[in-house]
């Protein structure tokens, strides 16, 4: 079969449209793409567990794997506190007021786990939180308003949360995909927040695990 000039510039056309699309599904951008990474180490973690019991009873950490779990029939984390049991990662020296913040980690949720936060963004006005991410009944939720992945249970899954003060916007990505796009809650002083706090209608035991912690900036 001979071609002319005009069907090989359009086979090749056709190609090249190929190509771009078959790019744009295999090479999506990161959501760390243009972020700036912020160094922290272990000094950055602040363990808030219940007061009454020693941490390697609430945490572990072991092989790169922080591991939480509460019971809805502990004590808070201070004697004065009136808040519900939590095993919680507080990452200090890196509160902020300003600009674009992004949290990364991968975690796992096992059978069970409910009625739970397992992530937040700490600071707003007048409520206490600008994003929480809980657990009830295997699906992940924007506080209780908003389906963020169902079927979690059992698997490790990878979390970005971006924060931009400024625009008061938060982007929330599982896996690399955005699922959310919450507005801001108000506030001037926040920081991340990640492990187990009790919420409503919870289970006898929570527990979640993290690994590869990080966090950037713009």
């Amino acid at each position: 079969m001979v071609y002319s000039s005009s069907h090989l510039q359009l086979l090749l056309f056709t190609l090249f449209q190929l190509i771009v699309i078959q790019n744009h599904l295999f090479c999506k951008a990161d959501p760390t793409d243009g972020f700036t990474p912020i160094s922290i180490s272990q000094s950055n973690f602040e363990i808030q567990k219940p007061y009454d019991v020693p941490v390697n009873q609430r945490y572990s950490f072991i092989d790169g794997v922080h591991k939480f779990w509460v019971y809805k029939t502990d004590k808070p984390h201070t004697t004065s506190s009136q808040t519900k049991p939590r095993s919680e990662i507080r990452i200090k020296g890196n509160d902020y007021s300003s600009g674009v913040r992004q949290f990364e980690g991968y975690f796992y949720v096992p059978s069970g786990s409910s009625g739970v936060s397992i992530m937040q963004v700490f600071g707003a006005s007048p409520s206490s939180t600008t994003l929480m991410l809980r657990v009830y009944d295997g699906t992940l939720y924007y506080y209780r308003e908003k389906v963020i992945e169902s079927n979690i249970y059992n698997r490790w899954i990878r979390l970005n949360v971006i924060h931009d003060v400024g625009a008061s916007k938060l982007k929330v990505y599982i896996n690399g995909v955005l699922k959310h796009e919450p507005s801001g809650r108000g506030g001037d002083h926040h920081y991340f927040k990640f492990g187990v706090y009790t919420q409503d209608n919870e289970s006898d035991r929570m527990e979640s695990r993290w690994r590869g912690i990080k966090l950037f900036k713009k």
